[in-house]
């Protein structure tokens, strides 16, 4: 007598496991290693985004024209004869204070990234500091050049309109007071963004570089002693102000940086302050 085989459970077949599974997957979007330009894109689109470039750059605008164009008004109205100065001269007042306004927006373009925490979603989309440092220099590089020079051209040309019977300026005079003076201002920024690196506080950035712009001339302005003629000279001669004032062929001092030398230290300046952003940006913690 055979015995009836036990009832056996219902059991699914196991399906083999696909070693391919994963794989076999191809999407439609093109998988490539980020680049400089990528974090270019997104950094352009942050600073176009936020309401600070707005209001910082627009700000810059309005005193550089309303400056500019109110000097040459009063001279005009008061028949002032200029004795030789360039007519462009007259927008120098205009850009001085809107360097403030640059020097902030380089400080915010980083340090508000910090004090938002917003650093750590972009080093986290972006592994690489150093790249997210260089395409925050470019695009605010750039974007501080473009706004100033052209702010800077339509001021000369509305002064030199209003002020028709003043010198002929030269071009070199020209391209200083235009191309020469947005080189200055930018590379100016962009050692305010290397100190909002470093200092990764905004307010403590910003107040360090009014200082490096203001200090070194109103220090020097009460220098009474004899044996401090020399340091007195020296900050004379290269304060900003009177960098400023070379571009424009006007200068506090008759020695000190002319023509182009203005724009070739505060690069020089700007390269090592970036240069102590990158080390700063690599060995410290978000």
């Amino acid at each position: 007598m055979t015995t009836p085989a036990a009832p056996q459970a219902h059991e699914h077949p196991r399906p083999e496991p696909s070693h391919g599974l994963l794989g076999s997957y191809e999407s439609p979007i093109p998988i490539r290693r980020a680049t400089l330009g990528d974090a270019v894109a997104s950094e352009w689109t942050k600073i176009r985004s936020v309401r600070s470039t707005l209001w910082t750059l627009g700000v810059m605008v309005v005193l550089m024209v309303a400056i500019g164009l109110m000097s040459a008004l009063l001279v005009a109205a008061a028949d002032t004869d200029l004795a030789g100065e360039p007519v462009v001269g007259l927008g120098f007042f205009g850009v001085l204070l809107g360097s403030i306004c640059v020097i902030t927006l380089g400080v915010l373009t980083i340090g508000s990234e910090y004090s938002t925490g917003m650093i750590r979603t972009t080093l986290t989309a972006c592994p690489s500091r150093a790249r997210v440092l260089t395409a925050k220099a470019i695009v605010f590089f750039l974007l501080s050049f473009v706004i100033t020079t052209v702010t800077a051209t339509v001021v000369a040309v509305v002064q030199t309109a209003i002020l028709s019977g003043g010198v002929d300026d030269s071009g070199s005079v020209w391209l200083r007071a235009t191309v020469g003076v947005g080189l200055y201002i930018a590379a100016l920024g962009l050692v305010s963004l290397a100190v909002g690196a470093i200092i990764r506080h905004s307010a403590g950035a910003i107040t360090v570089m009014i200082a490096v712009v203001l200090l070194p001339l109103v220090l020097a302005l009460f220098m009474f002693s004899d044996s401090l003629r020399a340091l007195q000279r020296f900050l004379f001669e290269y304060s900003i102000p009177n960098q400023l004032g070379a571009l424009y062929g006007s200068t506090v001092t008759q020695t000190g940086p002319s023509g182009w030398e203005p724009v070739l230290l505060v690069l020089g300046v700007a390269a090592v302050a970036m240069g102590g952003a990158y080390l700063a940006l690599d060995r410290r913690d978000v």
